[in-house]
């Protein structure tokens, strides 16, 4: 077989602490945005899958939430969906802010990786932030932890080291056939898509407690008239002062919330939209069982 028919497929988990870039990374490799991004740590909640497409190759990412130490039933679900990916991908992609080095929380990482087999890629990301050598002497700290099979330098926002990023990770997987077809970026439902969207735009214009606070839900969408899909979504809060600042005086918030949500749906899905939202309160759904089951955040096998 010659070289240039060998096709090389497989899976790579971005792992990390909250807050280091995970999801930009993921949305630059796809070249196109999948997961929601704010300045807030935990953005990410659920595994969110991206593909990258090569000539002779494909990339399955799967974006995780941040792992970090927590007391939360919620918090824990979240850590957990990171932590059971190590075993099943070909390789784990381990990202850390290069202005932090290694912190408290990517230590706590660090050592959910001690016994893992799978190949670990270490991405020290946004060196746009620090200096040369800041960025040398944080390798020659990495590579003193020798869990490492390669070390890149990356600048995800800048686009700077990506695409060794991408042909370093495509070289780890074994040869495989295509998962997807070519035009398909992410095996992400329409509606998950849209409730990411809504859901980063919260993340994005609320404070404190809220935007933590909040779930999304699409409860319908059908194409109205003249080809103006109508979509129904559902803000989840935990308390009516939650839903007070959600809506805002006179239905304030809920516009501002709205309006940049509707266009970004427009311009992912191509088509004109009228977003439909309604904020309900589930009291502190994130603690109770039946809740999260029904939010999609706990599934039958998982475990307490």
């Amino acid at each position: 077989m010659k070289k240039e028919d060998i096709f090389k497929s497989g899976y790579a988990a971005i792992v990390g602490k909250p807050n280091v870039g995970k999801s930009t990374l993921l949305n630059q490799l796809v070249m196109r945005k999948i997961a929601a991004i704010s300045s807030k740590p935990q953005t990410t909640r659920n595994k969110i899958t991206g593909v990258v497409h090569f000539p002779g190759g494909q990339i399955i990412l799967l974006d995780t939430p941040g792992v970090h130490k927590t007391s939360s039933q919620f918090n824990r679900l979240m850590v957990r969906a990171a932590l059971n990916t190590y075993n099943d991908v070909d390789v784990v992609l381990f990202v850390i802010d290069a202005k932090q080095g290694f912190a408290e929380n990517d230590m706590f990482v660090l050592e959910t990786l001690t016994g893992v087999k799978t190949p670990k890629i270490l991405i020290i990301n946004k060196i746009d932030l620090v200096s040369k050598p800041d960025v040398l002497g944080l390798m020659a700290v990495s590579n003193e932890k020798s869990i490492f099979t390669d070390i890149i330098p990356v600048s995800a926002l800048h686009l700077d080291g990506m695409e060794d990023l991408g042909q370093t990770v495509l070289n780890f997987l074994p040869e495989g056939p295509q998962y997807f077809p070519e035009d398909m970026i992410t095996d992400c439902s329409e509606e998950f898509l849209i409730e990411e969207i809504i859901r980063e735009k919260i993340m994005q214009r609320t404070h404190m407690e809220v935007p933590y606070s909040i779930a999304v839900v699409v409860e319908g969408t059908q194409e109205g008239h003249n080809g103006v899909w109508v979509i129904d979504a559902v803000i989840i809060a935990e308390t009516t002062s939650q839903k007070k600042i959600l809506i805002g005086a006179s239905g304030s918030m809920l516009k501002k919330l709205g309006k940049p949500a509707r266009e970004e749906i427009e311009k992912r899905f191509g088509c004109k939209v009228y977003l439909n939202l309604f904020v309900k309160v589930k009291n502190n759904w994130r603690d109770d069982k039946r809740s999260l089951r029904d939010l999609g955040y706990l599934h039958d096998s998982t475990k307490n």
